[in-house]
């Protein structure tokens, strides 16, 4: 290797970990590391749980990788993903796909050599229905891919029970489900303050196909409907109350954070919904975390 080879390898190197989108990964593993304790009677192993995780966290770069490669001409037209490396031609489209190719592969055979077939099965089926169902069909085409979407987004929860158990149980149904009815009022939030960024690039976000006031109404009525759900581990003796006391807590703020954005009409309100359900959802399953661990 040359030296101008040298010094160009960690601007490379930054490349192909940018297209895995790595923002995204440690909420990938967040969301899925409480459902390895809930999912058995005490937790498994570390090198069991580490290595379960790594294997979600590749299915979910794999996912991340092929979304890029596919929709790299939309990429190019918003300002928010215009720097991305494909758009930016940092990278050739050939070898993203090589790469999120190699990263799914490596994600199947890691889960079902550590976890078994189900845990691999449900982690391929994950990458291909974010890829083929999500980008490919939905997205371009209905404004409520936010919501068929989250189901890509919210798989974590169902590998790491299923790793542990061999199976779906009731810990990996709830978990998943916290993270899939979250998904909409999350992105909806994006859509509101970026909506002549999708608009250009041709994406039939909410706001832009039915208004941005029945959005905002669309978005309280999904942090009203999480009450339920994130207080079920609660009800359903999975979790105690510690968990109870936060999640409380957190859906007033997730509402108040709602009607805020339903009455103020403005970019300045979507956005700080957006940074409060980051820190609702992160708190939830740190709650998670403490409670299991106490």
């Amino acid at each position: 290797m040359s030296a101008t080879e040298a010094k160009a390898l960690p601007s490379r190197l930054r490349n192909y970990v940018d297209l895995t989108k790595p923002r995204l990964l440690p909420m990938v593993l967040f969301t899925g590391l409480p459902a390895l304790g809930m999912a058995a009677t005490g937790w498994p192993s570390v090198s069991f749980a580490v290595l379960t995780l790594l294997g979600i966290a590749l299915a979910s770069a794999s996912a991340n990788t092929l979304n890029a490669y596919v929709e790299r001409d939309v990429d190019a037209k918003m300002d928010r993903t215009a720097s991305r490396p494909l758009p930016a031609g940092r990278l050739a489209p050939r070898t993203a796909l090589v790469f999120g190719i190699v990263l799914a592969v490596l994600s199947i055979a890691l889960l079902w050599l550590i976890s078994g077939v189900a845990a691999a099965g449900l982690a391929a089926a994950s990458i291909l229905f974010y890829i083929f169902v999500y980008t490919v069909w939905l997205k371009p085409r209905s404004a409520w891919n936010a919501v068929v979407g989250g189901v890509a987004g919210a798989v974590s929860p169902l590998i790491a029970d299923v790793a542990v158990d061999g199976q779906v149980g009731l810990a990996g149904l709830v978990l998943f489900a916290i993270v899939f009815f979250w998904q909409p009022p999350h992105v909806w939030a994006i859509a509101l303050y970026r909506k002549a960024d999708y608009e250009r690039a041709g994406i039939p976000m909410l706001p832009n196909v039915i208004g941005d006031q029945p959005t905002r109404r669309w978005m309280v009525a999904c942090t009203v409907g999480l009450v339920p759900i994130t207080l079920a581990p609660f009800f359903l003796s999975l979790l105690g109350p510690v968990y109870l006391a936060v999640a409380v807590g957190m859906n007033a703020w997730f509402i108040d954070a709602s009607i805020r954005v339903l009455r103020e009409q403005t970019d300045a309100a979507a956005q700080r919904m957006f940074y409060v359900s980051l820190a609702y959802l992160f708190s939830l399953y740190l709650a998670m975390l403490i409670d299991l661990l106490v």
